[in-house]
């Protein structure tokens, strides 16, 4: 097997501190996410708000778009964190209903 190339090795350093700093961003959004939930559930709010989720599709597609990347993959990113954001919410929203509810797992 071939040796390498050391070009290889600093760009893979490069992507794992990116990684790294995703973790650290997405734990803290969820940091955030999860106080709007439990505002949200004591105000009786619905766990989702389609009216904000179309804002931060246009929002967000755009900057994507701007930035170089995907739309279509940003969308898809955005779906996937916000789907978990909603599950979040729906826990904090049955807990605060006085509902038996798993513990929440933030790396589910």
């Amino acid at each position: 097997m071939p040796e390498i190339p050391s070009e290889i090795l600093t760009l893979r350093a490069s992507i794992d501190n990116v990684d790294a700093a995703l973790m650290h961003l997405l734990a803290e959004r969820f940091k955030f996410t999860r106080r709007v939930g439990e505002l949200k559930a004591q105000g009786g709010l619905p766990p989702a708000d389609p009216d904000r989720d179309r804002q931060q599709i246009a929002r967000l597609t755009a900057i994507a778009d701007s930035a170089g990347l995907d739309p279509e993959f940003a969308e898809k990113f955005r779906e996937f964190i916000v789907a978990e954001v909603i599950r979040h919410h729906e826990l904090i929203a049955a807990a605060h209903a006085g509902a038996a509810v798993p513990p929440l797992d933030t790396y589910a």
